[in-house]
């Protein structure tokens, strides 16, 4: 079978020109458009199944890339269309491995974010195997050694956020409020993997202070609080830990409530709600 003329460099660049010029509507009606798409979808085939993709998907690609001037103009617009296929495969791909649109998958390009993952998709429990909420009793402490953990094992992550929840609900947080807000952050730490990454990915993208009814001011004071400070002048200190490394590490209660700063700024972030007549808050 003879190849069509568009399966050379110089042939798709005609009929890309032809296109072009020919009205708005060239790309619907024009039978060697349909013939262009359906060799575009065979060609680039094998192409989007290694990325787990469907071949119509690369024709969408190929499609947007072959309606711009640079396509047309290249020396080889066959290399250009390959290229940028190829590239929008990956990111779609990247894209429902994240459970993100496109434009974000492009956008974390080099950063090393696995794969949601459902909960359901292991049996264990997901503090047991999450880098993000083991934290060991024998780590670096800047102030001296703290009494090991009996077991010698990880501090359990939800017994962790329990207690950091009850420290807030001392310090005049209602209950619900606490738990959303430890709750919401500990999502994102774990999706994150470190509390820094996490502290960053909140502030600019986090709808805490909306969830919780507080400023942004307060908002930043409870990350700053729950994940630690991530100014550079506090690395290594209790500061710079945040109160759920602290309590996995071991830290006794008491050292919490001892630390003036900490509960100051805990207190001042707390949502100012009022009872209506008649109403208690548990």
């Amino acid at each position: 079978m003879t190849a069509p003329t568009y399966a050379t460099a110089e042939g798709l660049r005609l009929l890309l020109l032809d296109l072009a010029y020919a009205g708005r509507h060239a790309w619907q009606t024009s039978p060697e458009a349909a013939e262009l798409m359906t060799y575009a979808m065979d060609k680039y085939a094998g192409l989007a199944h290694k990325h787990g993709l469907e071949p119509s998907d690369a024709a969408v690609a190929a499609f947007e890339v072959m309606r711009m001037r640079s396509t047309r103009v290249a020396e080889d617009p066959w290399a250009v269309v390959t290229h940028a296929v190829e590239l929008s495969l990956i990111y779609e791909s990247r894209a429902e491995g994240l459970l993100c649109s496109t434009g974000r998958a492009r956008k974390t390009a080099g950063l090393d974010y696995h794969d949601a993952e459902r909960f359901a998709d292991r049996d264990s429990e997901i503090a047991d195997y999450h880098p993000a909420f083991h934290f060991f009793a024998k780590m670096a402490d800047p102030y001296g050694e703290k009494e090991d953990n009996v077991d010698g094992e990880p501090t359990n992550a939800f017994f962790a956020l329990d207690t950091v929840v009850e420290f807030f609900v001392e310090l005049g947080w209602p209950p619900t409020s606490a738990r959303l807000a430890m709750e919401y952050i500990a999502a994102r730490l774990s999706r994150c993997g470190k509390p820094e990454i996490a502290y960053r990915s909140l502030l600019r993208e986090g709808d805490g202070p909306g969830f919780l009814d507080i400023g942004q001011d307060a908002w930043i004071d409870v990350l700053r609080a729950v994940l630690g400070d991530p100014h550079p002048d506090f690395e290594g200190t209790t500061r710079g830990l945040g109160l759920l490394k602290r309590v996995a590490m071991g830290f006794p209660a008491t050292e919490h409530f001892d630390d003036h700063g900490l509960v100051h700024m805990v207190e001042a972030a707390a949502p100012d709600f009022t009872n209506e007549p008649g109403e208690t808050y548990v």
